[in-house]
């Protein structure tokens, strides 16, 4: 953290200016002249927010106060390790506010604004930067294999992943029709099991020539979660003269297809389930496991198996760090202890499946690093419900995941 010694000088400055302003010297000729510091009165989120002043890594924040439309670099200065700070260019419009948007490999911490390498504001309060959503991957477009009349449009069509979790990253599929005028276009989502129709796209007469997009989270109707299973995007193209072009054969369930799923398997890395005294029901002082352990690397990536609302991230003597879901449409509560360090998210926080919420670690009682994870029913995790042996579900997780 680099501020504070030039901070400290700028604020000295100031205090020698005229009453009543804030200044700092800035001279290229050995001469002084004075130039307004800005000020930061408030930092709020405004996009991927878990809160007014909780911003998860990707997202933007809205900077409020006076004297800031000559800023040109935010620092966002982090935790109190050196060599933390994440420089960031912006160009303000008006004096009293702008957006920034928070680097990925940005820090919990205070940020501040510069007009020059010796032009600063003072640091702001602490914003806490949460991990990000998992990342959606470009889709490249390739020429379609379906049928196509004479005369018809070409397609060409591409798709961001071959796996989609409910309530995770949206999967993207992208399509461009190849024409002379703009053409009536339908996209269809089929369940390749049965081929049904899950959802309907319309868009009407679109661009040719251009890219367009579609996004699909698992939901075939406003609160209606898909079945799991194979899916296929499949765009219809249809000329002024009636001539159609189809992205692929209706038996095609290969090309621009994606598996879909309810969970994620938590534990981004290798693994394995250690013997029979990790095992659900086993034998403990007192009482008996309530849990299945999952043995990896202390350090390894741990993401959430279900999107939900994050009840409890605290510390206890045997689970250590813990965290606690409850689930988004799902009648469990989803249990995470002995992570390697406190989770960033707070009681009352929305994560997404597949989001990073920790790291594997030994805090607490554990004997070498592992997750140790618990799934309740409802009402939920010590509030009327029961534990029951996750290890099914784990090892059904871990097979497409």
């Amino acid at each position: 953290m680099t501020l504070g010694k030039r901070s400290t000088a700028a604020l000295a400055l100031a205090l020698a200016a005229p009453s009543g302003a804030a200044f700092a010297a800035e001279s290229s000729t050995g001469g002084s002249t004075y130039t307004p510091l800005p000020v930061i009165k408030d930092v709020k989120c405004v996009s991927l927010c878990s809160g007014k002043t909780r911003v998860q890594a990707g997202g933007t924040l809205r900077v409020g106060g006076k004297r800031l439309r000559k800023v040109r670099t935010v620092i966002f200065h982090g935790g109190s390790k050196a060599g933390d700070d994440i420089k960031v260019r912006v160009s303000p419009k008006r004096s009293r506010s702008f957006r920034v948007k928070v680097p990925y490999s940005a820090a919990s911490g205070r940020l501040s604004a510069w007009k020059s390498s010796t032009v600063g504001s003072e640091p702001s309060s602490a914003i806490a930067v949460l991990p990000p959503p998992p990342p959606e991957r470009s889709a490249d477009l390739t020429p379609s294999t379906g049928p196509r009349d004479p005369g018809a449009p070409s397609l060409e069509t591409g798709i961001s992943s071959g796996k989609v979790f409910f309530a995770g990253t949206k999967v993207r599929f992208s399509y461009r029709v190849n024409a002379d005028e703009p053409v009536p276009v339908t996209i269809e989502l089929v369940r390749a099991t049965d081929d049904v129709v899950a959802r309907t796209w319309n868009p009407g007469n679109v661009e040719p020539n251009t890219v367009h997009t579609v996004r699909w989270g698992g939901r075939t109707a406003p609160g209606v979660r898909a079945k799991a299973g194979r899916y296929v995007f499949r765009v219809t193209a249809q000329s002024s003269d009636g001539a159609q072009a189809r992205s692929s054969n209706t038996t095609d369930a290969t090309r621009d297809a994606f598996d879909f799923y309810s969970h994620i398997f938590p534990i981004r890395g290798r693994h394995d389930y250690g013997g029979a005294g990790s095992r659900f029901g086993a034998g403990r002082k007192g009482h008996s496991h309530q849990g299945q352990d999952v043995f990896a690397k202390c350090g390894t990536k741990m993401v959430a198996a279900r999107a939900g609302r994050v009840q409890f991230n605290q510390y206890h003597s045997a689970a250590g760090y813990y965290i606690v879901v409850d689930g988004y449409k799902s009648e469990y509560d989803y249990v995470y202890m002995h992570l390697k360090e406190r989770s960033p998210f707070k009681p009352g926080d929305k994560v997404k499946t597949g989001q990073m919420i920790g790291r594997v670690g030994d805090s607490g009682n554990a004997q070498g690093c592992h997750l140790h994870y618990e799934m309740w029913s409802a009402p939920g995790w010590y509030d009327g419900g029961n534990p029951l042996d996750p290890y099914r579900f784990l090892k059904a997780w871990d097979s497409w995941s």
